[in-house]
């Protein structure tokens, strides 16, 4: 009789403090949807009247912070222009920098409305997100700083440097087959061989080469792309975004045919 009792008294113990930590866990949960930004339907995004918008603040010409500390780049401005369209005024978006690496999982966690980040559409990422309409088309370029190099057949036996493990090896080796690629595992180390003169071309993509080149001057872009990778905006899957999905495709299908897109890209330098 003693130890079932003894038993009855840890059993209400342990119910008591599971019931704590699920009513704890509830509250902490709402107080954090409160405080953080979250991804919401195009009603409710027009009734709080601003955007949450995923971008990036290190990467220019798309989007980088200038001397003075503001937002600048491609996308920022693409950003402004759809907070005019769908919320009535371009400073209406509260900005969220990310990482490359949590570019899809803050669209995925639902904690911004969309994102703007330099992120290319793909079929294996269409099956978890969304993608809108392309807003530019980048790919891979090859930037030199050899007066003597001036188009792709100029490459051939030469060294070229590559990121390892990317897409571009494949890219380089069917449209330079003589040349020699050479491994890099960073756009520091592959400006840093171009330097020491130990290759003669870096390729990559040329939304980051554009900025590598405004930053450099000696630097100059072949006219030559190799690829063609489309960047997107990128929104959660789900009906209760068919809206929000709808209005951004609308309005950037606008931007191509007015030609605005053309311009600001050329604005800021891009391919």
């Amino acid at each position: 009789m003693y130890n079932r009792c003894n038993r009855w008294q840890v059993i209400t113990r342990l119910h008591l403090v599971l019931s704590a930590t699920i009513f704890w866990i509830f509250c902490f949960s709402i107080v954090g949807t409160g405080l953080t930004a979250s991804a919401a339907e195009m009603s409710e995004i027009q009734q709080r009247g601003y955007l949450n918008i995923a971008v990036k603040d290190n990467l220019r010409p798309l989007g980088f912070k200038d001397a003075e500390g503001n937002l600048q780049g491609l996308e920022i401005d693409l950003a402004k222009r759809l907070a005019t369209d769908l919320v009535g005024k371009a400073e209406a978006i509260r900005f969220k920098p990310v990482a490359n690496r949590d570019r899809l999982s803050v669209v995925l966690d639902k904690k911004v409305d969309f994102a703007i980040a330099r992120i290319t559409a793909t079929e294996s990422r269409s099956r978890i997100v969304s993608f809108s309409v392309p807003y530019y088309l980048d790919g891979t370029v090859l930037v030199t700083k050899d007066t003597s190099v001036q188009k792709l057949s100029d490459l051939a036996k030469q060294k070229i440097a590559v990121l390892n493990n990317s897409s571009t090896i494949a890219q380089v080796r069917y449209y330079v087959p003589n040349a020699e690629l050479v491994g890099v595992n960073s756009y520091q180390e592959a400006r840093d061989e171009i330097e020491n003169n130990a290759v003669a071309a870096f390729a990559a993509d040329a939304s980051v080469l554009s900025g590598w080149v405004q930053e450099y001057p000696q630097y100059r872009l072949l006219p030559t792309k190799l690829s063609t990778e489309p960047l997107s905006v990128v929104t959660p899957k789900g009906l209760q975004y068919d809206e929000l999905r709808r209005s951004i495709n609308q309005a950037i299908a606008r931007y191509l045919e007015e030609g605005w897109l053309q311009q600001r890209s050329q604005y800021w330098g891009l391919p």
